[in-house]
């Protein structure tokens, strides 16, 4: 029985909803099995952002509940593929919290992928991972990538650079999720590859 491959989705209250159920969707269905990491587990609060004519910004409304699986402090990196960091508030408290910013960075030390969309990547700025990367993301967080020796990129929807792939908006789940997909379809034919290999020795 192939082994089950663990995607860590980072989030917490205010994540937005779509953002984070389309993920965690998309991923089962592929036959991945998405984990909910939180501050701890529990019951969280998502919220809907939505762009709406004569707003200057998104709206926020009252979103989805969904329960976390695990919490930030008994994270062990080596238990997953890739992590997935969607968009909504929770970004902008949860890059404060130092286990979060020791999470990803852990990733990107194990060389493992990074993915990001929305303000999710206001965490990756926080963790200094951004420096001389090409970057999509919502355009209001463009300011920080850029502070932070980021490239912000338009008009492409998402764009990988080395082990990480960026998005701007829940608008972007096609381009962001081709891109995903993508990166984890090739780990899984390397991991098939080199068991194979190991068969033959």
């Amino acid at each position: 029985m192939k082994k089950a491959i663990k995607i860590l989705v980072i989030t917490g209250d205010a994540g937005e909803s779509f953002e984070i159920l389309f993920a965690t969707h998309r991923l089962r269905e592929a036959g991945y099995t998405p984990v909910i990491a939180a501050p701890a587990v529990r019951r969280l609060n998502l919220v809907i952002h939505d762009f709406e004519p004569g707003w200057d910004t998104y709206v926020e409304r009252k979103g989805y509940l969904v329960e976390s699986e695990i919490s930030f402090a008994d994270v062990n990196v080596q238990d997953y593929e890739a992590v997935l960091i969607p968009g909504g508030r929770a970004p902008e408290y949860l890059r404060n919290d130092p286990a979060v910013i020791s999470i990803v960075k852990k990733f990107s030390a194990a060389n493992k992928y990074i993915f990001a969309i929305c303000h999710g990547v206001q965490i990756l700025v926080t963790a200094g991972l951004v420096d001389h990367k090409k970057i999509a993301c919502y355009e209001h967080v463009k300011f920080e990538v850029e502070a932070c020796g980021g490239i912000y990129v338009t008009p492409q929807e998402a764009v990988m650079d080395g082990r990480m792939v960026t998005g701007k908006t829940w608008q972007s789940h096609p381009e962001f999720y081709r891109l995903v997909f993508s990166c984890l379809k090739t780990n899984d034919e390397k991991t098939e590859d080199a068991a194979e290999l190991l068969k033959m020795s």
